[in-house]
C-alpha cells in the first residue's frame, strides 16, 4: 500500500493505495498520525477510490485514527467508498463515525466550515 498526502485549505487529504490489511494498516496509521499530531484541530479526507481491500486490522487503524481525532474535536470524511467497504462499515457498525461525501470539492467545503 502507497500513500499521497496533499493538503487544502487546511485539510490533509489523503490517498491510499491497494490493501489495507495486515500489517498494511500499521502503514496507513503511520501515515495518518503525523497529520493528527501537526495541527490543533486535525481535518482529515481520506480518499478510498484506489483502495481495493480493508480487513479489520485496517478498520482498527480508522478507528485508532478517528479517535486521536475526535480527542483533538477534530473531523474525518471520507469519499469514494467502494461498495466492498462501505458494506464492512456498515456491518461492523462503524458508518456513523465517518462523515461520508459525494466528491471532494463536497468534503472541502465541509470539512474547510
Amino acid at each position: 500500500m502507497t500513500t499521497k498526502i496533499r493538503q487544502q485549505n487546511g485539510i490533509s487529504i489523503l490517498e491510499p493505495s491497494g490493501k489495507i490489511m495486515g500489517p498494511t494498516a500499521s502503514e496507513l496509521w503511520d501515515v495518518i498520525s503525523p497529520q493528527i499530531e501537526s495541527s490543533d484541530t486535525p481535518r482529515i479526507l481520506i480518499n478510498f477510490e484506489n483502495v481495493n481491500r480493508v480487513d479489520s486490522s485496517g478498520l482498527g487503524a480508522l478507528m485508532i485514527a478517528r479517535a486521536a481525532v475526535a480527542r483533538k474535536k477534530g473531523r474525518v470524511g471520507v469519499i469514494n467508498v467502494s461498495k466492498h467497504i462501505s458494506n464492512l462499515v456498515v456491518l461492523s457498525r462503524l458508518a456513523s463515525l465517518f462523515e461520508r461525501f459525494d466528491n471532494e470539492d463536497a468534503a472541502v467545503s465541509a470539512l474547510s466550515a
